[in-house]
């Protein structure tokens, strides 16, 4: 077996000293889809957030692409990170760029491309999530499905060998909700990128996701995992299998 993207053990994450979810022992492999379920105020985002080097956990150890970055020098942090992507819940596009530029962003910064090449690049990347067309528009003249993916061109501006993603199905109708996900699965299927997604969209969970970690808002703590589909007949974790059947009139 390769080694995994992303790996923690017993790691605990929160904010200040107060811990949100603990217990937290999973791994990831190159090209795996992995999603963070829960109900609300589980501490998804915030266990995202410390897996993806944004937040440090509170106690355990977590490895992105083999690397600790509590403890990697900053150099080798940075190195790390310009291997990753990520998707914020609200797009977190810069409002005064418009479309190309926003991607253009980290080719300029981080990939050491001039000009006319970051505009080739961000446009090619514009055209893989379907918004080339709109790639002189600013983020306050398009939908927010159409945001969620110019985020998601920004984050894969680097062609990142880890992508996280903040509920990306967050606000959105279930046919654009639909199209989205396949937009990631077929990302992962052509660059064999690593997906960590959090989301509380069951039915884009069952279609996105190769393998799932149940967080318990309840314990504090990841309680279950498996595939998708086994939380829909296991009752080995009642709130987790009550967290997916409750949709299953619409997976």
């Amino acid at each position: 077996m390769s080694t995994p993207c992303v790996s923690c053990e017993n790691l605990a994450v929160g904010h200040d000293e107060t811990v949100v979810v603990s217990g937290v022992n999973f791994s990831v492999q190159p090209g795996g889809i992995t999603a963070v379920v829960g109900p609300s105020g589980c501490g998804k985002s915030t266990l995202l957030r410390a897996l993806a080097g944004l937040a440090e956990p509170i106690e355990g150890r977590s490895l992105l692409l083999g690397v600790d970055l509590v403890r990697a020098k900053d150099s080798e942090r940075g190195a790390v990170l310009r291997r990753t992507g990520f998707l914020f819940q609200s797009s977190a596009l810069w409002s005064s760029l418009t479309l190309r530029e926003n991607v253009e962003l980290p080719l300029l910064e981080f990939a050491g491309v001039g000009a006319r090449e970051a505009r080739i690049l961000a446009e090619h990347k514009l055209a893989q999530v379907g918004l080339l067309n709109a790639a002189d528009k600013l983020p306050t003249e398009i939908s927010g499905g159409m945001a969620k993916r110019a985020g998601l061109a920004r984050a894969l501006a680097l062609d990142p060998e880890v992508l996280f993603l903040d509920e990306p199905s967050a606000g959105l109708d279930p046919v654009t909700a639909a199209h989205l996900d396949d937009l990631v699965r077929r990302i992962r299927d052509t660059l064999g990128t690593a997906v960590i997604l959090v989301s509380h969209d069951v039915p884009s969970i069952i279609r996105l996701a190769d393998f799932c970690v149940y967080l318990d808002s309840e314990t504090r703590t990841m309680a279950a995992m498996g595939k998708p589909a086994e939380f829909l007949t296991s009752t080995a974790h009642p709130r987790a299998h009550a967290f997916f059947t409750s949709h299953r009139e619409t997976v």
